[in-house]
């Protein structure tokens, strides 16, 4: 897709071309639209990051919440996007050890129960090894911080998730 396309498209059509960037939260694009015409590929994104500081918490969280766990049930049974199946992938966690696979469980258990969220990383940017280290250690933050952490890793992977789709 174009810049210069998305820019020309009614509401409709950008949430359904770049809807996927947000996981199962199209309400991000939509609240963007309005921000067109949109001068970069990063004017765009830091319009969808505006909208999303913006929302209420409920929001906030409701989108945290569609993130699937780190190599859990829903990518066990095969039901994540296609985008977290090729980023989950990508960083190896479709190829765990025994051992490897009792740890993510065993911390994905831990940060559900500390916080009533998924844990959320922007895995292409990371490895099995960096994404369990810092599991570990954000276990340590307080709920608010870890919100503020969440939403800034959804920063990232909706930023690479449009770079991939959009040219200038």
């Amino acid at each position: 897709m174009r810049l210069f396309d998305l820019n020309q498209m009614d509401r409709e059509a950008f949430v359904t071309a770049l809807g996927f960037a947000f996981e199962l939260s199209p309400w991000v694009v939509e609240r963007a639209w309005d921000a067109r015409p949109f001068d970069s590929i990063e004017a765009m994104h830091g319009a969808m990051m505006q909208v999303l500081n913006a929302a209420p918490l409920d929001d906030r969280l409701a989108l945290i919440r569609a993130h699937p766990e780190l190599a859990g049930k829903a990518a066990i049974a095969r039901q994540l996007t296609a985008e977290s199946t090729a980023e989950q992938a990508g960083a190896g966690l479709d190829r765990l050890t025994p051992e490897e696979f009792a740890r993510f469980h065993d911390l994905n258990a831990a940060y559900g129960k500390r916080f009533g969220f998924p844990f959320i990383i922007a895995v292409r940017l990371n490895d099995k090894a960096s994404i369990l280290r810092a599991m570990q250690a954000r276990l340590a933050n307080d709920p608010e911080a870890e919100i503020a952490e969440a939403i800034a890793q959804i920063g990232l992977i909706s930023k690479l998730r449009i770079q991939d789709a959009v040219t200038q």
